[in-house]
Order: C-alpha cells, then structure tokens, then sequence
C-alpha cells in the first residue's frame, strides 16, 4: 500500500502533501473532542500494534506493496479523526526512518491509508449500525468494515498513480483492489480479534476501577 517515492509526478504529491497537511492538522483538533486523558496510552498502544503489522509487507502489481491497514480498527476503537493522526504516524516513522514508503509522497500515503482507509471503514462500520441491519453480528460488521477499509485505501492508490501517469488506472485498479480483496480477509479477522480482545480487556478494567474509587470515597 505504500507509494515509493518517484512514482507520482510532480503536481500529484504536492498536491497530495498539501491535503495531507491540512487533514493532520483538522485531525488534530478534531482528536481532540470527546478524549480522555486516559485514553491517550492505550492510543499509543494500538498504534505500537498497527506499525509492527504494517511492517510486514510483499510486493504487489504496480510498484507497490500489500500489508495490514488497521485503519478502521483504530477507528471503531477511537473515532476517525484519532485513527488519522495514529495512521499518520506511523507512516511518517516509517517513512523516514526505515525508508517504508516514499518521503516526497507522504501526503499521498496519509490520504489513501489514513483519511480514506480510516473513514471509509469507519462510514462502512456506523452503516451496518444503523435500523435495518441489526440482524448482523458485531463481529461481520467489524470485518465487512476492516474489508472496506482496505480495499479503499488500495483504490484510492491507483487513482493517484493513474493521475500521475504511472500505472493506467484499467491496469492498477483491478490489480490493486484485486490483492487486497484477499488481503481484506486477514484484515477483517485480525480487527475482529483485536477489539472483541480489547473490550473484553475494558470490561474486565472497568469494574476494578469503579471499585477502587468507590473505595477511595469511603476513607
């Protein structure tokens, strides 16, 4: 999913990295309505998690590479706007410190895998939410927006590099889309996995806490 640097031409990542300058710093602003302080830790948790899985990457049609998202786990977790900037980061530390992606096309990477990964499976995931879908489970529509997730941020990948005159779109696309169709597999399951695991762990927590300061009240 990674652009390398040098396959979009010159209007394209300036462009791009313009966008993707003004989203992470919306992102930033907007993060920071409804969080808790003591959300920030488990933050920086999953975000250790998502950029350890993306660090495992296999080559794809196109000059590009396939791996874990995490972007719309990260967003049914905390919300959109956290999953940008927690994406983000973990793709300017990749970036430029062990040269996974391109530096120049940074911009492009925060757009495709961060705004449209995480709030495309973010919009897919309040969908199936919504009257008239109450019949699925949690866990298919956690996975059904993980899928999407994937798939999105792959298409958003070969518009810009159709855009840029690096790959036709009628090549890419179904290149692209068609890889992390299968890719989306292991992404659904492992988001699944990972927030029935992490309410479990905030259910267990949450009694504990209510005790120990009920305690606290009584002394």
């Amino acid at each position: 999913m990674h652009i390398p640097d040098g396959f979009l031409d010159a209007k394209t990542w300036i462009s791009t990295t313009l966008l993707g300058g003004a989203v992470v710093m919306l992102a930033s602003r907007n993060a920071q309505v409804g969080l808790k302080r003591e959300q920030v830790p488990k933050m920086g948790l999953l975000g250790a998690f998502i950029f350890a899985t993306q660090m495992v990457n296999f080559p794809i049609a196109g000059a590009t590479s396939g791996h874990f998202l995490g972007g719309a786990m990260a967003a049914i977790l905390f919300g959109p706007w956290v999953s940008v900037l927690l994406m983000s980061a973990v793709l300017i530390i990749q970036a430029f410190i062990f040269q996974d992606g391109g530096v120049t096309v940074l911009g492009a990477n925060i757009l495709c895998t961060g705004v449209l990964g995480s709030f495309a499976g973010y919009g897919m995931y309040r969908f199936l939410g919504v009257r008239g879908f109450q019949w699925l489970s949690e866990s298919v529509k956690i996975f059904t927006a993980a899928w999407c997730s994937i798939v999105a941020a792959a298409s958003g990948v070969s518009l810009l590099l159709a855009l840029s005159g690096t790959m036709p779109l009628a090549i890419g696309l179904p290149a692209m889309t068609g890889w992390h169709s299968l890719i989306g597999i292991g992404e659904g399951l492992i988001s699944v996995w990972v927030i029935a695991y992490w309410r479990k762990a905030q259910a267990v927590a949450s009694p504990i806490l209510v005790d120990t300061n009920q305690s606290g009240e009584h002394r």
